[in-house]
Formats: structure tokens, sequence, C-alpha cells
């Protein structure tokens, strides 16, 4: 993508900077965040920063794409205020893809959740059945619904993106996120400073951890094919919780033992097991996982080593 005008919403936040810092390198990038779960911080000085929220009525809408990333993005923020999370997830959504409609865009991507697939060991493709279970999963399926709306009704292009267990490290944009950081990035903190990770239950869960770095490249790809529907967006390999602590304490030179504690998610909402079929998303982009798990753990590890 290239000399193009680009939003990027949730643009101060992990994933939402890292996409936008990339953009920025050859197209005219505004990041809108209203700080609650980003910072300018994480941005370059290509990017223009505007804090703003999704819900506000005079957004910087004056683009050729738009990414909206913006979300309360947990289960845990969701089950605290459910009608907040309806507000910034669904309403923002509608509320943002109407405004660069009206301004002429015609390109949108978004961020939707593969954990509305359930728990699953084999891979789960798009043609599979989903269900919402929590109220986060309700808010992603309404954005896609959404999607399917303006796509159908404006003929614009509108790609909903199942992202895996996104992931980068404390070394990147994830500090910020604290307790609500990927559990790679919690885990290696905590191994690299001497403390037990914290698992829920016996650690054999497991996630397709994709690295941050895919992702946005994926995103990306999404936005320059001019894509519409859903898609998957993972690497296809999947890692227990258990293996990933041993990967750390072997890459930090560690020999820190996890703290097993009861699940506090009840057992008919927690999603144990997730894995990616995208097949549907390469074959139409050439798109392919560049960053595998191992070098993924290098990488979040190696700011702690050069300190």
């Amino acid at each position: 993508m290239e000399g193009q005008r680009v939003l990027v919403t949730g643009g101060g936040g992990f994933v939402g900077s890292n996409l936008a810092n990339r953009l920025a390198r050859a197209n005219d990038v505004i990041a809108v965040d209203d700080r609650s779960l980003g910072t300018p911080e994480n941005l370059t000085d290509r990017v223009e920063f505007v804090e703003a929220n999704v819900l506000d009525p005079d957004l910087p809408a004056d683009v050729d794409v738009c990414f909206h990333l913006a979300a309360l993005s947990s289960y845990a923020m969701h089950e605290a205020e459910p009608a907040r999370g309806a507000r910034v997830n669904v309403e923002g959504f509608v509320n943002t893809v109407e405004q660069v409609r009206e301004n002429g865009c015609e390109t949108v991507v978004y961020a939707s959740t593969s954990s509305i697939y359930g728990s699953r060991t084999e891979p789960s493709s798009e043609s599979l059945p989903v269900e919402a279970r929590t109220g986060y999963e309700a808010s992603k399926l309404a954005r896609e619904r959404y999607g399917e709306y303006f796509a159908n009704r404006y003929g614009m292009n509108v790609a909903g993106m199942r992202l895996f267990s996104v992931y980068q490290g404390y070394g990147g944009a994830e500090r910020h996120k604290g307790q609500y950081a990927n559990v790679v990035a919690q885990f290696a903190d905590d191994v690299a400073h001497g403390r037990s990770p914290v698992i829920y239950g016996d650690g054999t869960q497991t996630r397709d951890f994709t690295h941050v770095s895919d992702v946005v490249r994926g995103l990306e790809r999404a936005a320059d094919a001019e894509l519409t529907g859903v898609y998957n967006l993972g690497t296809g390999e999947s890692y227990d919780f258990n293996t990933v602590v041993d990967l750390l304490n072997e890459e930090l030179d560690r020999s820190v033992e996890p703290e097993y504690v009861e699940n506090p998610i009840p057992a008919t909402v927690y999603v144990h097991d997730t894995l990616a079929d995208s097949s549907r998303f390469a074959a139409e982009t050439d798109w392919e996982p560049k960053i595998r798990f191992e070098e993924g753990i290098e990488r979040v590890c190696a700011p702690y080593l050069a300190a």
C-alpha cells in the first residue's frame, strides 16, 4: 500500500500502533485513539495522532482506507461493563464506517476474533458455525454482520479478520496493556524477573500464537486485495501454555516454575484451544506467516537478554 490516506482506529494500541507505524512509511496515516487502551508513545513521528473516541461524531474520516481496530478487547472488560462494550465495539464500528463511507472511503478492514469458534484442536475454517458465549464475542459477531450490511448495501470492500492470539512482548507495544496483554508477553516478563507465571488450570490449553508483524502484513494485504467477507489470520500451529513457559525458560536461561490456579472463567465460556485454518486468506492474498513461534519467543526475550 502506497500513497494512500489511511485511518487506523485504536491506533495507539498494540496491533493498531504496529500497523500505523508500518503503513506510515509510504502513506499518510492518522491514528485515532482515546488513550483508554493505547498510547501515542507507541507511534513514530510519521503518524498523525488524534485523541478521539470512535463514538465521536467528527472523526478524521476523509480517508482512502480505514482499519478499524478500536475495541474493548477482552472477556473481562465486557463482563465489567457490558453496555459500554456493546457501544464501543458495535456502535463505534458503525459510527466509524458510516463516517468514512460518507467521505468516499470504499475499503474497510476490521478486527474480529477467533474465539467465536469456541475450543477446537483441529484447524478452524471460516465455514464452521460460530457462536457468542461472551459479550466480547457477541460484539465481534455483531461487527461482522454490520460489515456484511455495509458491503451489501453500499458495495464497499469490508473485510473482517478473525485474529488468533496476537503477541509481541513488552519490548514492543504490549507493555501498556498490562494484565490484558497476551500470555506470551506476561509469562516472559514473569520468567525474566524470576516470578512464577500464573496459569489457569493445568497448562494444557493451546493457542495459535501469531506474531504481530505477521498480523499487520495480513491486514495490509486484505486492504490491498480489496477483500470482502471474513477471514482467519493465524499460523496453523498451536502450543500449550506449559510449552510456552518451557521455551521462555530455555531462551532466558531460567528455571522458573509456573503457579497453577483454578480457572476463574466459567468452563462454559473459556476457550481452551485455538488453531487457525488461514488457507482461504492465503489463497486470495498470497499471505503466509513468516515468524515461527520459536523465533517469536527469541524476539520477545531479546530485550531482557540485552538489558
